[in-house]
């Protein structure tokens, strides 16, 4: 039988009062109450580790670099006890025959009670690369990519390469590079998208540990992302916010603005449509993101942004209160909309009253 999380735990020397730590931090990171971190403890004694294959397909492997980075909770937890990482060519030690041996084996073993986690997408334009332009073990990674998913319990879409299309989908797509979804063939088994060029570290573990904890796959919205962590915008939760709302911006870098932190939305900060959880987990433990590292989101985790392009390009449609810039104007216009109301309510009341009185005659 699989051991469990904290049957690894315990032998590595882990004290028991660490274990507990780690429960209260990993419900942190997926933005639960305390209280849970008692259901996550009892899910780590007494459910087996959850068997997962790590495919890799077109990409740069920018995910798996974010996943080893993961402190809350550490990947060598991930990795050593919460799953049974069988399969995952990047950092595994076995290679060859022996390596490929392993997915089949996972399959018969485990079928459909396995987690298939896809780094990068496959080409699927045989007219001009003859389906070569990615080949695992001799064979186009498409094919063990449709047969290791019509027997997986869930399929993980890790970064916007697989849930997206991202930079190898972009135009002209010589290789026809497809998102896990899109793919033909791909079979029933439920897909959570985790975008982001690369997903936040946390965020990914986190996804994780939820299936694990829960038995279930979390809530996801309507593109099939995650809502703990995909449910609001980066600019909701940024703490650059009350400068744009107050008209205060960066206009050229290194600008006054930019030494006193305001607003990059000029220089084309995607905030406001990306939704994210950069601007509340942050990256490398907590300890920043691209925002407040001083350079503008440029929407990595929604779909075709390399296509949309623009980078440092305004967006457009995008109104801001600016307090400080037109206070006067909004209340003057405040004030006029208040004096209209009054004037139709007065006049309203007088036809009232006309035609009460003479209805009373």
């Amino acid at each position: 039988m699989t051991e469990t999380f904290y049957d690894v735990m315990r032998r590595q020397g882990i004290t028991r009062r660490s274990f507990l730590k780690f429960c209260s931090l990993t419900a942190a990171a997926m933005g639960l109450s305390p209280a849970y971190a008692a259901k996550i403890a009892e899910a780590m004694e007494t459910k087996p580790r959850i068997p997962v294959l790590w495919l890799h397909g077109l990409e740069c492997t920018c995910c798996s670099e974010s996943f080893i980075r993961s402190a809350h909770p550490l990947a060598k937890d991930v990795i050593l006890s919460m799953i049974s990482l069988d399969y995952d060519d990047t950092i595994m030690a076995a290679a060859g025959h022996q390596a490929e041996a392993i997915v089949e084996e996972t399959i018969e073993k485990y079928d459909g009670n396995f987690i298939l986690a896809c780094e990068g997408n496959p080409g699927l334009d045989e007219g001009k690369t003859g389906g070569m332009s990615c080949i695992i073990a001799g064979k186009p990674y498409t094919e063990q990519l449709r047969h290791a998913a019509k027997h997986a319990k869930a399929i993980i879409s890790w970064g916007s390469c697989a849930s997206w299309g991202c930079v190898q989908a972009a135009a002209p797509n010589p290789t026809g590079a497809t998102p896990i979804h899109k793919v033909p063939g791909i079979g029933n088994a439920p897909i959570i998208k985790v975008p982001g060029c690369p997903p936040i570290a946390e965020v990914m573990t986190a996804v994780i540990t939820y299936i694990l904890t829960f038995e279930r796959l979390p809530s996801l919205d309507r593109q099939g992302r995650p809502k703990m962590f995909y449910s609001q915008r980066i600019h909701d939760k940024c703490y650059r916010r009350p400068h744009f709302d107050a008209g205060q911006f960066v206009e050229k870098w290194d600008d006054d603005g930019a030494r006193k932190g305001y607003c990059l939305y000029k220089m084309g900060c995607k905030g406001p449509t990306t939704y994210n959880a950069c601007s509340t987990i942050r990256w490398n433990g907590g300890l920043s993101f691209p925002i407040q590292a001083g350079h503008p989101c440029i929407g990595c985790s929604e779909d075709g942004f390399w296509d949309k392009g623009g980078f440092y390009n305004r967006l457009s449609g995008i109104h801001q209160f600016g307090v400080e810039s037109n206070a006067d104007d909004v209340g003057m216009t405040a004030a006029g909309i208040v004096g209209g109301a009054v004037a139709v309510h007065a006049a309203v009341s007088a036809i009232k009253r006309t035609q009460q009185k003479g209805d009373q005659e």
